[in-house]
Parts: C-alpha cells; structure tokens; sequence
C-alpha cells in the first residue's frame, strides 16, 4: 500500500504578496525532476499545495519553499513597490 501525503499553504503580504510569488514560483519550473507534485498558484494569495508519497520528500520540499519565500519577503518588503 502507499500513502500519499501533503501540505497545504496559503501565504499573503499585503502588496508584496504578487511580487514574492513570481519570485518562488519560476523556483518551480526549473526543477522538473522535483521527487514531489508542488502546484503553486496566486489568487489574491499565494496558494502551494504539495504531495509526495515520502514524508521526507515532503518535508524537504516544505522546507526549502517556506525559506523561499522568508528570503523573497525579507529581501522584496523593504524595496517600495
């Protein structure tokens, strides 16, 4: 039997919030031998909903996305948009 696991995340900064996701979403698209299903989407928020059929894969994954987007928000918020 496998079990496949995910992670839902739903991340807004106010008008940074486009800015930080066309910053980690292009992170996405070079990376196509990702072991994980990562779908990341902008609707007012940033929308990530990632699964995996490893709980490591998934966790790695959810790590490196949440420090993409610390590091795009530390980085864009002081900038005057």
């Amino acid at each position: 039997m496998t079990l496949n696991f995910s992670a839902n995340i739903e991340f807004s900064s106010g008008k940074v919030t486009k800015a930080i996701f066309d910053s980690i979403s292009i992170d996405n698209k070079f990376y196509p031998e990702n072991p994980t299903k990562t779908k990341i989407s902008y609707k007012e928020k940033i929308l990530i909903k990632i699964e995996s059929k490893q709980i490591p894969h998934l966790r790695a994954n959810l790590n490196s996305t949440l420090r993409l987007i610390q590091a795009s928000h530390n980085t864009i918020s002081p900038v005057k948009i």
